[in-house]
C-alpha cells in the first residue's frame, strides 16, 4: 500500500473542507490503484501540536554547545575560544551558566595540556570530565587567570567559565600543549 497525504488549502483537491477548517485526508491505494479515503483529520487540531513539538526540539538543539576535538597534533596551538563568563547558577566555583561554556573531546590521553581563562573580572573554570568535577580559581601565581595544566585522560570535558562576582565578562580560553 502507498500512503499519500493531501492537504486542502482553499482548493477542492482530493481533500475535504468541513466547517471552514482546513483538513488533511489520509489516502491509501488498494491493489488496483484506486484511492481509498481512510481518515480525515482537522488541520487546525494538528498544526498547534506539531508547531509546539517543533519549537521544543529546535530549542533543545540550539542549547547544545558544539564539541571541539583535541588530539596530540591539534592546530592551531594555542587554540583560542571566546565567550561570556558567569551565569545564573551559584556554585562553589562562582556564578556559572546552566549549559557548558565549551565542550572539548580529548580523543587520546595527553601528557600535557594547559587551559587558561582570562577576563576583566575574576574568572573561574569548572571542569566536569572523566576524572571528576573540579574548580580552578584565579590566583596571583597565574596573574589573575584561571589555569589548569598537566596530564589529561581521553574523554569528554564540559567547561563552565564562571565569575566570582554576579557580573558577566567577555573571556578568552586558551588551550595549548606547549609548556610555558
Amino acid at each position: 500500500m502507498v500512503l499519500a497525504y493531501t492537504a486542502a488549502f482553499g482548493t477542492k483537491m482530493d481533500c475535504c473542507r468541513q466547517l471552514n477548517h482546513y483538513c488533511i485526508t489520509i489516502l491509501l491505494s488498494n491493489k488496483s490503484g484506486a484511492l481509498i479515503k481512510m481518515k480525515t483529520l482537522r488541520l487546525l487540531a494538528i498544526v498547534p501540536t506539531a508547531l509546539a513539538m517543533s519549537l521544543v526540539f529546535t530549542e533543545a538543539n540550539l542549547a547544545q554547545t558544539p564539541e571541539i576535538k583535541i588530539n596530540r597534533n591539534f592546530q592551531p596551538d594555542p587554540l583560542i575560544l571566546n565567550g561570556k563568563s558567569g551565569g545564573t547558577v551559584k556554585s562553589n566555583c562562582g556564578n556559572i551558566s546552566t549549559e557548558p561554556s565549551q565542550v572539548i573531546q580529548v580523543t587520546e590521553s595527553l601528557p600535557y595540556l594547559r587551559l587558561t581563562v582570562e577576563s576583566e573580572g575574576k574568572p573561574t573554570l569548572l571542569i566536569d570530565g572523566p576524572g571528576g568535577r573540579f574548580c580552578v580559581l584565579a590566583d596571583s601565581y597565574s596573574g589573575g587567570k584561571s589555569e589548569q595544566s598537566g596530564f589529561w585522560q581521553a574523554g569528554k570535558y564540559s567547561l563552565y567559565v564562571g565569575e566570582v562576582s554576579q557580573r558577566k565578562y567577555s573571556y578568552t580560553l586558551s588551550i595549548s600543549q606547549k609548556n610555558k
